[in-house]
């Protein structure tokens, strides 16, 4: 497996940034009501993610030390500047529908974590790939939550009915919508049973004796931590990431 198809992989499986790392949960648990809004969150973050991750890359002998976090943020806020535009161009109603989410991609702290550990330690062409990575990996991870959300709330998937629902007035049996699962709760019970499904099939695969990839947890001790993906790293305190 050469460099760039690892990127790839680490990204959407080793340490996938929600099922795994847990990042960006804000716009993780705000905006999957649907699994457009999923793709759209997902796509819009990863476009901002390896145009970042490649600019980083390639001013990473010229950003001074001192000044490299806010100098990460213009990089950043340029970038979700012109995707925000586009966005409001091109696909008024899905801008409509991320709302205030779009601008935030700014502070999403999956684009300053892979700025900080690996865009601005390696060259252009790995740092791309793993922009793709990582950000493949939100976007299968915000899309699968908001198809779950969107079929057991409304019983449809990408805006097309599914289950048929449920008419009161003719007698008609079919679905009855649990809407709690479009309602902020269940952006929470979602997102928790698809982890605790993802480390069943794990547990299940290594007691059957295959290699499993473990889950990344956090400690306290920065300088002697291999997580290359944390963005606790960034606004270290003392010996404690915050």
């Amino acid at each position: 497996m050469n460099q760039c198809t690892e990127r790839i992989y680490n990204g959407l499986i080793k340490e996938n940034p929600t099922f795994v790392l847990m990042l960006g949960m804000c716009p993780t648990l705000a905006v999957t009501t649907s699994a457009v809004n999923g793709v759209g969150m997902g796509l819009s973050t990863t476009v901002v993610l390896v145009l970042s991750n490649m600019l980083i890359s390639m001013l990473r002998k010229i950003i001074p030390d001192s000044v490299r976090v806010p100098a990460y943020i213009v990089v950043v806020a340029s970038f979700v500047t012109i995707v925000q535009f586009l966005m409001e161009g091109f696909v008024p109603g899905l801008y409509d529908a991320l709302g205030l989410y779009i601008p935030l991609i700014v502070v999403n702290c999956i684009i300053l974590g892979r700025a900080e550990s690996y865009a601005s330690k390696n060259p252009v062409l790995p740092s791309i790939f793993d922009g793709v990575g990582m950000g493949l990996g939100f976007t299968v991870g915000l899309t699968s939550i908001g198809i779950v959300r969107e079929l057991i709330g409304s019983g449809k998937i990408f805006g097309f009915q599914i289950l048929p629902l449920a008419d009161a007035a003719s007698g008609k049996a079919g679905y009855t919508p649990i809407t709690i699962f479009i309602l902020a709760p269940g952006a929470f019970l979602v997102l928790s049973g698809l982890v605790a499904l993802q480390n069943k099939i794990k547990n299940r695969a290594a007691k059957k004796g295959r290699r499993v990839i473990p889950a990344v947890s956090c400690g306290e001790g920065c300088a002697s931590c291999g997580n290359s993906a944390c963005s606790g790293k960034i606004f270290p305190v003392g010996n404690k990431k915050r």
